[in-house]
């Protein structure tokens, strides 16, 4: 017997363009467009239809976290809104099995005219709990969201962030066996989104059902074990939140490893420098979009000096899978002082056994000291987000990982010296 929780057959989801279309489908919205069609009598042939969703399938597992990604307009909030039932598919079926915690944007779930407790009390009501059983759990809601001084306010004078940060606190602290999650996170600060991943891992520890959609592509191949990726309402790619995540940086947001810009006036630099070129290779020169964890690899800078009065030189910033930074490198060498204005291509080589398994982003810049005692950088070029690849670990037992099969937390993970003595 499957123990999928959730399950999608078939989904789709029109909208016709100049039709009225009720956001929530409430039933006032229902009644007020049945009205209205009845006294304009719409012409259909002159409506152009949207298919949000086509013939979308998939089954999530209990206690297993899906990420969705996507472009803008690819479908992931409708999909969010028929899971919620929220909006009704205009063709397939989706069927959960569980109690639902939800938070989709700001606004939702809220009575605006009630207080922060008060709202607690109703959304606990709604996913079927006691009084008894909200009560226990309201000194940890509230913990949790920061809200303690407001707690006893209307929620409609509350700010986004304190807003989200009670709805997230609530829908993830009421028992829900299935926890749907929108972009609305990036209301909060990044302290505030740590502790909700934080929440989010824990849940999925305990056998909850997790479903993320969000465009940081890092925190979603932390957090998800696996991933689907919509394009214009239907899957894509469907497996491996890092390999669907690397797939839509390739593919989707150019972001790969290899950029190059041929016309040298759109490429990223001024009158100093400019970049022409940035690869992720491996040992033998090749383009590598993912490597083998025990392997070195090298980021190749090719880039126009334009001038020679000022020393200018490479420099790269690397971003874990969480968007932390891992480290920035810059070639201190002195090949860099009086070099002649001209063509190069720099290539820094980052050791085997020394990055963690995940995906990882590069900032690549150009730069120049400032004047002054602080001898602060000043990029002469700068581009961000400009390079991705996938580090993996085939488990072989000859990495810093040995045996273990686990993951082991942080951005590096180097394969040290150990010595070992038995008196």
């Amino acid at each position: 017997m499957s123990s999928a929780v959730i399950t999608a057959e078939g989904l789709s989801k029109r909208y016709r363009i100049g039709q009225f279309q009720a956001g929530y489908d409430t039933l006032r919205d229902s009644l007020a467009h049945g009205v209205n069609r009845m006294r304009r009598r719409e012409h259909r042939s002159g409506k152009e239809d949207i298919w949000a969703l086509q013939d979308v399938s998939f089954s999530v597992e209990r206690g297993e976290v899906l990420g969705v990604i996507g472009p803008n307009g690819a479908g992931k909030s409708t999909l969010l809104k028929i899971l919620t039932r929220i909006t009704t598919p205009t063709e397939g079926e989706a069927v959960i099995r569980g109690r639902v915690g939800s938070l989709l944007e700001v606004g939702t779930g809220f009575h605006g005219e009630l207080t922060g407790r008060e709202n607690i009390y109703l959304n606990g009501s709604i996913l079927g709990m006691t009084r008894r059983e909200i009560s226990r759990k309201l000194p940890e809601i509230v913990d949790f969201s920061g809200v303690q001084k407001f707690i006893d306010t209307p929620v409609k004078r509350y700010s986004s962030g304190m807003y989200v940060r009670l709805a997230f606190s609530v829908a993830a602290h009421l028992e829900p066996e299935i926890l749907l999650v929108d972009e609305v996170l990036a209301v909060g600060d990044a302290e505030f989104q740590r502790r909700c991943l934080g929440r989010m891992e824990e849940l999925s520890s305990h056998g909850r059902t997790v479903l993320f959609v969000s465009h940081n592509m890092q925190v979603l191949s932390r957090l998800c074990d696996r991933a689907i990726l919509l394009r214009e309402g239907q899957v894509v790619l469907d497996g491996p939140s890092e390999e669907v995540v690397a797939h839509y940086l390739q593919t989707e947001m150019g972001s790969g490893s290899r950029v190059a810009w041929p016309d040298p006036a759109l490429a990223p630099g001024g009158k100093r420098a400019r970049l022409r070129e940035l690869r992720v290779v491996d040992e033998d020169g090749n383009l590598a979009d993912a490597v083998d964890i025990r392997r070195p690899v090298g980021i190749e800078i090719g880039f126009t000096l334009l001038r020679d009065d000022v020393p200018v030189f490479p420099k790269i910033k690397l971003v874990d899978r969480e968007g932390e930074t891992a480290f920035n490198a810059l070639d201190t060498s002195d090949f860099w002082d009086g070099a002649p204005a001209g063509d190069y291509t720099s290539t820094v080589w980052i050791p085997g056994n020394f990055l963690n398994e995940g995906l990882y982003t590069l900032d690549v810049a150009l730069c120049t000291l400032g004047v002054g005692g602080a001898q602060k950088l000043v990029h002469q070029a700068n581009a961000a987000d400009a390079l991705a690849f996938h580090v993996h670990d085939v488990g072989d037992g000859d990495s810093s990982k040995g045996r273990f099969t686990g993951h082991l937390r942080g951005a590096v993970r180097p394969l040290l010296e150990w010595t070992n003595d038995r008196r």
